[in-house]
């Protein structure tokens, strides 16, 4: 690849990544939904079973599962400067917006308009078409669809930071048993061209600075090396994705006086009411003790941990999962994470968007719209915000 060509794909990958993070509203499992639309059945950047074989991946990884799946996506493209553009595209607008919401906190409202229920509606069809599509390619045949009716029942009668790690761990079992001889007929279609020196200097440096951090907080004791040890600690430890990292950011930083709780939930609003990944609440916290470096530094320390984790285990996942042996743990694992999605859509999406008549018809509009118009994704996010906004006049 040429240099021009280079910059064409760079330039191809933000621009593309920002237009989602401008328009990706409704949390990590709608991001799903919308990169499985723009990537695989627009782009054609890679194929289903490979989206879902990352997807998978991400599951295992602590931190936000869908920024890893952006990153990842970047990095098949563009390789590691394709992944560190689409974390920026992605993550960018949704950063911005939380640090000017910290400047203008006293005039700046949104969390009861309508137009944020019209935006969670359309996270409702989105979300809806990825399920359609990735469960016909999936999960064909009775076996594969008994293994997703199971992941989903576990994952929403058990609702806890690790049901998702351990579904897809007992699915990955059970794949090397009943899937074992089978041939797939998707095949792989990507390439990471990452040396495992660059990944094994990644995974050595996440474990570094995991370790040097709170030492250097210690001897030096200053707030920027302990906010940014905070921040990275937290987007290391936590799975589950940005749902689970709000309550873990809260006994971070309220008690110990880092910010007041007012000022916490205030934020927790506008975080989600903005586009992008839920982990940008960092911004919010980093502006609100140091203004918008604050934010930017919260920010990168928040996602480096699972940036670094996804360089540095991308080269041997794709190996491994081009394994004869390893491919019917990912035929299984990968109906495991339609059930997962399913769950995931029922509780929290469906369940605290359509509340009534009126909120299920606009979503059958929006959906009808995408699956049978096939309007862009961009559009309909702009007639959900406006249905939205009529919707609260009825």
């Amino acid at each position: 690849m040429n240099n021009k060509t280079k910059r064409n794909t760079l330039w191809e990958i933000l621009k593309i990544s920002t237009r989602l993070g401008l328009t990706s509203f409704g949390g990590p499992i709608a991001h799903l939904g919308y990169f499985h639309e723009t990537y695989v059945k627009r782009e054609k950047w890679l194929n289903d079973k490979s989206y879902a074989d990352l997807v998978a991946l991400c599951q295992f990884l602590p931190g936000p599962a869908s920024s890893q799946v952006g990153m990842g996506i970047g990095i098949i493209r563009g390789g590691l400067l394709g992944g560190i553009v689409s974390f920026i595209g992605f993550t960018l607008p949704s950063v911005i917006a939380l640090i000017l919401f910290v400047y203008f906190l006293n005039t700046f409202s949104i969390a009861e308009s309508g137009a944020i229920q019209g935006l969670k509606i359309v996270a409702v069809a989105v979300v809806a078409h990825a399920i359609l599509n990735m469960g016909k390619k999936l999960t064909p045949a009775l076996t594969h669809k008994l293994i997703a009716l199971l992941a989903l029942i576990i994952t929403l009668l058990w609702q806890t930071t690790l049901s998702q790690v351990v579904v897809i761990l007992l699915a990955a079992i059970a794949g090397l048993f009943l899937f074992s001889d089978q041939l797939e007929k998707d095949k792989s279609l990507i390439t990471v061209t990452i040396s495992k020196k660059v990944a094994g200097f990644s995974i050595l440096l996440f474990f570094a600075l995991f370790g040097i951090l709170p030492i250097l907080r210690e001897v030096f004791g200053t707030t920027w090396i302990a906010m940014f040890d905070s921040f990275y600690r937290s987007g290391a430890l936590v799975f589950g994705g940005g749902h689970v990292v709000l309550p873990l950011l809260e006994r971070e930083f309220v008690p110990s006086g880092f910010l007041t709780e007012q000022q916490f939930l205030t934020g927790y609003g506008a975080a989600q009411a903005v586009p992008g990944p839920l982990f940008t609440f960092a911004a919010y916290i980093g502006a609100v003790k140091s203004g918008w470096l604050g934010g930017l530094t919260a920010t990168i320390a928040i996602f480096l941990p699972s940036f670094l984790l996804l360089v540095g285990v991308l080269p041997f996942w794709d190996r491994l999962r081009n394994h004869a042996k390893m491919k019917g743990a990912f035929i299984s694992v990968n109906a495991a994470v339609v059930g997962i999605l399913i769950a995931a859509f029922y509780q929290p999406i469906w369940r605290t968007t359509i509340i009534n008549p009126l909120d299920f018809a606009f979503a059958a509009v929006l959906f009808s719209m995408l699956v049978y118009w096939k309007l862009p994704a961009w559009l309909i996010v702009l007639f959900g915000a406006f249905g939205g906004f009529l919707l609260k006049l009825t």
